[in-house]
């Protein structure tokens, strides 16, 4: 029998449902895709098409790394967050004279994640936040130079924070007990906030386009609406309520709870990179995968969600 079928058998039952719920809706995807072919101009059919294509990919892979296990689940998550933060300074203004501090950030990476292997929590919650907070203006003092001295402080530091200590929290996930989450184990936790995450994406863009009229801030993102925002944080929350049981030690409630937090905090994690984009006059934060433009633009909404998601989730079962 082949070992990747034997792996996914030994995953609890409601991991499994859930993994082939995955591939229902990537089936389902692709259907529609070919049905609406006819209907849709070539270039948006072209960018469907990609987009979807883009996620059999993305699904597909993180697929596999959760199920080989936790060491390869988080060099997956370090590189996620070194490849998310080299597209975060390729689209900043750097500064020639940074490019040792620049380095010694992405060296940093390997290091935080050290830490989560090592389940030391302490460290992990502070190595980032603080130490690294203090590091990056004292490695630019050294460096001798003053103008641009506090924007790229800033901006480095914020950088960190969104695409390494951020994204960190998913990987953090699959330290957790495995016996405090029966349900699902560790990687129910991680499908758990990563649908949520996507689908609550999903939801406020259909319930923007179906009822949208009122706009929220226009100057930042034209598309965002009160009626997507509301109908999607709803509609979010109610699916939360229904899986929490499944996947999470969350009962209903809490994971109602958790819908709104996740609802929210994407909704937020999307307008701060769509800002930032409009600030630096660009319309995709890269081109690695076809149809959504870069990993900046596909991991926003988890940016916010994922600290959120993880702390609530801490306080409540560990």
């Amino acid at each position: 029998m082949d070992l990747s079928f034997l792996l996914i058998l030994s995953l609890p039952t409601s991991v499994q449902y859930a993994i082939a719920g995955l591939f229902l809706l990537l089936v389902a995807g692709s259907v529609a895709e070919r049905i609406l072919a006819s209907r849709m101009e070539a270039g948006a059919h072209r960018e469907l098409r990609q987009r979807i294509n883009s996620w059999w990919i993305m699904v597909g892979i993180l697929l596999v790394v959760l199920i080989v296990g936790r060491g390869a689940s988080l060099v997956f998550f370090a590189v996620l967050s070194f490849l998310a933060l080299r597209e975060f300074f390729s689209i900043l203004p750097v500064r020639h004279t940074d490019r040792r501090v620049i380095l010694a950030l992405y060296l940093m990476i390997p290091v935080h994640y050290y830490w989560i292997s090592l389940e030391w929590y302490g460290v992990f919650i502070i190595f980032i936040p603080v130490y690294l907070f203090l590091f990056i203006p004292f490695a630019l003092l050294m460096l001798g130079e003053t103008k641009g001295f506090i924007r790229s402080a800033t901006s480095y530091q914020w950088a960190v924070m969104t695409t390494v200590f951020a994204i960190s929290h998913v990987a953090y996930l699959l330290i957790l007990p495995a016996e405090r989450n029966p349900a699902g184990g560790p990687i129910g936790l991680v499908l758990y906030l990563l649908f949520l995450t996507q689908f609550n994406d999903v939801a406020q863009y259909v319930w923007g386009k179906t009822l949208g009229k009122r706009k929220i801030v226009p100057k930042i993102s034209p598309n965002k609406t009160w009626a997507g925002f509301v109908g999607g944080v709803a509609t979010t929350m109610v699916l939360a309520m229904l899986l929490a049981p499944w996947l999470t030690p969350l009962s209903m409630s809490e994971g109602l709870l958790a819908g709104l937090l996740i609802g929210v905090a994407g909704f937020v994690g999307d307008l701060t990179v769509s800002a930032t984009k409009r600030d630096l006059g660009i319309k995709d934060t890269g081109q690695l995968i076809p149809g959504h433009g870069g990993i900046l633009d596909r991991i926003d909404s988890l940016m916010y969600t994922a600290p959120l998601f993880f702390h609530y989730l801490y306080y409540l079962k560990y």
